[in-house]
């Protein structure tokens, strides 16, 4: 008599993700996807079932791998933390003078929000991430530390200084960057419009920061 099978022992690691993903290659398409849909409608019109839909996976997918929306979202914002630093650093790299790379910087800062409007909106919407996230934390640090470290070589003075200063330079662009995408310096939605908007911040800047020889 043949011995039968003992029964399979139940699973307790978590749900397999859809056929044709890996573990991480699911993360990317889901973050992908709310990207694309964040670009498309902004943070209003996310939702974690339409970025399954978009990813090709079932609706509870995204919470397998991120907890819930302020998981994905985070993770969406931290991305967009660490591009955006990344951006700051390579403005200022190919600038010699402390003012010129600042200048570069404030340009570089208010491009990536034209280029990626819903990733940059997200990036300050605290009430949808997890605000306590640690990495989040360290990475919008990272962004703002791209800043201080040009502007303590521009004021010459202690640290605490280079940091209210920085502060000062971050608000400026920043709220430059939220006005322009509410078409307050022209259309954020047409080439031109966006060619308005860059020269009007490049006039703001030459009046706060003036390039090498610039006028004010």
């Amino acid at each position: 008599m043949k011995k039968q099978a003992s029964p399979a022992k139940r699973s307790t690691t978590r749900p397999k993700p859809a056929p044709g993903y890996h573990h991480g290659e699911l993360q990317e398409a889901l973050i992908a996807a709310s990207e694309a849909i964040l670009a498309e409608q902004g943070a209003e019109g996310f939702t974690l079932r339409e970025a399954a839909r978009r990813a090709g996976v079932s609706p509870a997918a995204p919470s397998h791998h991120f907890g819930n929306a302020p998981g994905l979202l985070t993770e969406v914002a931290i991305r967009g933390y660490d591009a955006l630093a990344d951006a700051l650093r390579e403005a200022a790299s190919g600038k010699q003078g402390p003012r010129d790379k600042l200048h570069a910087q404030g340009l570089a800062y208010v491009e990536f929000a034209l280029s990626h409007p819903g990733r940059f909106q997200m990036m300050f919407a605290n009430k949808r991430l997890v605000a306590d996230d640690a990495r989040l934390r360290q990475a919008s640090r990272a962004a703002g530390h791209a800043f201080e470290i040009v502007v303590a070589e521009l004021v010459g003075s202690t640290p605490k200084q280079a940091k209210t200063a920085a502060a000062a330079a971050w608000s400026t662009v920043h709220g430059f960057a939220k006005l322009a995408l509410e078409d307050k310096f022209g259309s954020v939605k047409t080439d031109g419009g966006r060619r308005e908007i860059m020269m009007t911040l490049d006039q703001v800047l030459n009046y706060l920061w003036p390039v090498s020889g610039a006028r004010r």
